[in-house]
């Protein structure tokens, strides 16, 4: 039988053997990439849809992403051929339809022979021998004379033993590819029971919808939650901005910039009242990439029953790692309406649109009453509402710690909400020590929970242990890196380490130039330091960055016109302004005048923001310089003391 050999530039595909070899030398490849390599050369050129190499190489194999197979395998062929998605010589992307093979192939015959007695004949008289005769077989009835049969024996004997020749090498090749399938079982489980730590990058939504972003965002982190409540796993939350795709960041440097020996990885898509995950554990060492031993499984359910299908796949995750936790909390069951809209709201309040996250959490909170998560985003309403200035106090306060106080009596175990009473008692009682311990049984009960070491850093700052709080802030960072880029920068500003925080801040805007919360933490940094000419820019930069041109340029144009006082003037000015129409908190006011250098109005403010209870005093009374005048004031040192700071003057 005739067994094609493609020769395509220094390579050379022998599709009989199943190998592929570069200038002689045979190159490691596994059989999914190796059967797409052969689909896309036989083609010679030819589109081959997604679709068509999907049913070529899966077929109806279950719990199988088709989707980010091909990607894999695609990734692998052209790794093994030193090709560029973006200078392809080899495998062409036709965008939104599939592959075809670009390079010039000159295809080469081999010969393969059936084997049979050795008795000298010319291979050609060999290869003679028919199917029918291979197959006959002899009739008693009709059996020939001796003499008759003696030629026609021989050559029947020659067939048969062709046919045992091909039985045996059939049967010889089953039991290595039986052999090579369990090895490589063997080195898959090998592999994966090797990783100890993981990073979850973001699902891409699949759903051909930007408005379902939030409950991929929303599976994304429930994922992630549940694989690091129910595994051993150390586990990292990744971020789109370093997630692989062809021609971008390859997922062995992923891993490394992130410190994991695996990345999962995997899409979500909604509709027509159906929900499919697919998702892909990717085994990524510092000694060399996967090889091909990677996990994949997608789960399809209803849209009604999706409250469950993160934890399941967090599960499959931890069995596959050896790393599932010997008991597992039985999950409460959730209204899955309710769930979508504390999905939709969670997704709203990260990005900082917390008046529009408001209204999913109520509704929420509304749909099933006995939802524990849903009141944390309640409280996480009030409470980013007021850290940032935006809320009087006086009308959150209460809301806030009520609502953090029924999300831990409704679920005790749920570290989340151990973490937003953390929040509540820290900023509407100035309860430091009882706020500490809600964080600390928050990472008890989820040591892998970023937000529970960043709120705690905050909390140290308070209480004057400063190293301690430094040390949270990293860990906070090691687990979720992007989630709070500035957040190490800004605990070295509360910490008054400024160089430490610039050389932190400009660390972090070389990855993300125009990220807000870094830019304003860098123009404090500045101010902190003495370097006015840096804050004023750095603050210019900030502002834009907010989308506000207008005063970004009004604070160059003051910088020009008077230094770094007339920044100042024009800060205050702006809040005068703002407080005509909107609620300004005291503190923020009182920081302005207190760099004017004016002490009785300084003194008055932070008066007033004591009366309001004002959040803002925790991280700025004792730790930003501009009230360092004061530290002999009788009136500042009583303030310090009512609110329960450790003095630090």
């Amino acid at each position: 039988m005739s067994l094609e050999v493609f020769q395509f530039g220094e390579y050379k595909l022998d599709c009989g053997r199943f190998e592929l070899l570069r200038e002689g030398r045979s190159l490691r490849l596994e059989r999914k990439p190796m059967e797409l390599l052969i689909l896309l050369a036989s083609r010679r050129g030819e589109l081959v849809s997604r679709e068509e190499i999907a049913e070529r190489l899966w077929g109806r194999e279950v719990f199988v992403d088709s989707e980010h197979g091909i990607n894999t395998a695609i990734r692998k062929v052209r790794y093994a051929l030193r090709d560029q998605p973006e200078r392809p010589r080899f495998i062409q992307t036709v965008t939104g339809k599939g592959y075809r093979f670009a390079g010039v192939i000159e295809a080469v015959e081999e010969e393969v022979f059936l084997p049979e007695a050795r008795n000298g004949s010319h291979p050609e008289a060999r290869a003679a021998v028919s199917d029918a005769e291979v197959t006959t077989e002899l009739e008693p009835q009709s059996l020939p004379h001796a003499d008759e049969t003696r030629g026609t024996g021989k050559r029947r004997f020659s067939a048969w033993l062709g046919v045992a020749g091909v039985a045996a090498v059939v049967a010889a090749v089953i039991l290595i590819a039986r052999a090579l399938e369990a090895r490589n079982h063997s080195e898959d489980g090998a592999a994966l029971a090797q990783i100890h730590s993981v990073a979850v990058l973001p699902l891409e939504n699949r759903s051909g919808d930007p408005a379902q972003d939030y409950f991929a965002s929303g599976m994304t982190d429930e994922l992630t939650s549940m694989l690091a409540r129910d595994s051993t796993l150390r586990v990292i939350a990744g971020t789109r901005e370093v997630q692989s795709k062809e021609g971008q960041k390859p997922l062995r440097e992923i891993a490394r910039e992130l410190g994991v020996d695996g990345i999962v990885r995997g899409s979500v898509e909604r509709s027509g009242g159906k929900v499919r995950m697919a998702l892909e554990l990717v085994p990524e060492t510092a000694q060399g990439p996967s090889d091909g031993r990677v996990w994949t499984a997608s789960y399809d359910r209803d849209a009604d029953d999706v409250v469950s299908l993160p934890g399941d796949a967090a599960m499959a995750i931890a069995e596959k790692t050896d790393s599932a936790v010997a008991v597992r909390k039985p999950l409460q069951h959730v209204n899955p309406a309710a769930h979508d809209a504390y999905l939709h709201g969670r997704y709203l309040w990260i990005a900082g649109r917390n008046e529009e996250a408001e209204q999913y959490f109520s509704r929420a909170v509304a749909l099933q009453p006995d939802y524990a998560l849903a009141w944390t985003g309640v409280a996480d309403y009030y409470g980013q509402g007021m850290v940032l200035g935006q809320m009087d106090p006086r009308e959150a306060n209460q809301p806030f710690l009520s609502a953090a106080e029924k999300a831990v009596e409704l679920d005790g175990s749920l570290a989340q909400a151990h973490n937003t009473l953390c929040a509540a008692l820290f900023f509407t009682r100035w309860d430091l020590e009882g706020a500490n311990r809600e964080c600390l049984r928050a990472i008890e009960l989820d040591p892998e929970f970023a937000e529970a070491y960043h709120l705690r850093a905050k909390v140290l700052i308070a209480l004057n242990r400063d190293q301690e709080a430094i040390a949270s802030q990293k860990k906070a960072m090691e687990l979720d890196p992007f989630a709070r880029s500035w957040g190490l920068a800004y605990i070295y500003l509360l910490a008054r380490q400024y160089d430490a925080g610039i050389t932190e801040g400009q660390q972090r805007l070389e990855s993300d130039p125009h990220n807000r919360w870094t830019l304003h933490i860098l123009s404090m940094l500045y101010r902190c330091k003495g370097m006015y000419a840096e804050s004023a820019k750095a603050l210019e930069q900030g502002l834009i960055a907010d989308g506000d041109d207008v005063d970004a340029t009004s604070v160059r144009h003051a910088f020009e016109r008077g230094g770094y006082r007339a920044v100042i003037l024009w800060g205050l000015a702006n809040l005068k302004k703002r407080a005509q129409t909107h609620y300004v908190a005291p503190s923020e006011m009182a920081l302005q005048y207190a760099q004017l250098g004016d002490r009785e109005k300084t003194l008055s403010l932070l008066e007033e923001a004591y009366r309001q209870h004002s959040p803002m005093l925790l991280e700025s009374l004792q730790t930003d310089p501009a009230y360092d005048f004061l530290h002999k004031d009788p009136r500042y040192r009583a303030l310090v003391q009512k609110i329960g700071l450790p003095p630090a003057y």
